[in-house]
């Protein structure tokens, strides 16, 4: 077996890994995966977010040359944050419920074929995307996502299942509907927005009808940044449904940008802002900026961080 071995930090609060209910076996089952191609594998199943992000570090400071996420999105955004300063690489089994890293990298979403990837050890450099000094690898949110978020939790610690959780949670943040008054600086040029959200995302989101919400690249070197003006609740679902069909962008009240850096400025002492599904509490202005191929990631054989 090899004399380094591969760390795996398993959240247990990732929704394929609750789901299933037995942290054992799924530690011996990807132990015994990993041991039938002579690697062995250190596990840890960390119960909490603060529990991945000691994890994630002390492995980055370890002797691990890899250092795999499992779980969701934020459980990947947790790891890759602590590995992207450092000389590892990050490898990925998605049991969160999403996965949106894993699914634009084309990484299989089935365990076995996951921990395959990994043994195999094809690797791409891929951009990352920060704020104010925080990392994230998919996209952040200011506004009505933050609030849905938020409610989301709230909802869930109650005891409500994920999806019902986050449909009760959008019909409340809708009943409320806050709106954010804003100044973007991009490309130089100033942007004054009262709008429901902004959106940042790493690299160029999808929005054509079948492929909607993903990314074709993620080596591009830019953000995308996505905002729409004041307008209704009745508005706001249409432009919803505007996107489902592809036809969001020639919409009057929805202005789709690109840049290396944007800038945001509003008169809120303290902000909630999204990270790949986590909300964060952040004094203004933010600073976003995209860190051009800084995280090497295993991905299939064939994968160019698309």
């Amino acid at each position: 077996m090899s004399s380094t071995p591969i760390k795996i930090i398993i959240s247990a609060n990732a929704g394929a890994v609750a789901a299933a209910g037995d942290n054992h076996k799924l530690t011996e089952q990807l132990t015994s995966i990993f041991n039938e191609n002579q690697i062995d594998v250190d596990i840890s199943l960390a119960e909490s977010g603060a529990e991945v992000t000691e994890l994630a570090r002390d492995a980055a400071r370890g002797p691990y040359e890899i250092i795999v996420a499992a779980g969701g999105d934020g459980t990947v955004n947790t790891v890759a944050a602590a590995v992207i300063d450092s000389d590892k690489t990050l490898g990925v089994l998605p049991l969160g419920t999403l996965n949106h890293f894993a699914r634009d990298l084309n990484i299989p979403f089935d365990l076995e074929a996951a921990a395959q990837t990994i043994v195999a050890g094809h690797t791409v450099e891929v951009d990352v995307a920060e704020v104010n000094n925080r990392i994230f690898v998919n996209n952040s949110s200011l506004g009505l996502y933050p609030t849905i978020v938020r409610e989301r939790q709230k909802h869930e610690r109650l005891g409500f299942r994920k999806w019902p959780a986050f449909i009760w949670a959008t019909i409340q943040a809708l009943r409320r509907y806050p709106f954010l008054d804003v100044r973007l600086r991009v490309n130089d040029k100033l942007v004054d927005s009262t709008t429901p959200f902004v959106f940042i995302g790493n690299n160029e989101y999808s929005m054509d009808l079948f492929n909607i919400g993903l990314r074709h690249r993620l080596d591009r070197g830019a953000l995308s940044i996505y905002i729409t003006h004041r307008t209704s609740r009745l508005k706001l679902i249409g432009l919803a449904v505007r996107a489902l069909f592809g036809r969001l962008r020639d919409h009057q009240d929805f202005m789709a940008l690109s840049s290396n850096e944007v800038k945001i400025q509003t008169r809120h002492k303290r902000l909630r802002v999204a990270f790949d599904g986590e909300i964060e509490l952040m004094e203004p202005p933010l600073e976003y900026r995209v860190r051009p191929r800084a995280l090497r990631v295993i991905v299939p054989e064939g994968v160019e961080a698309e």
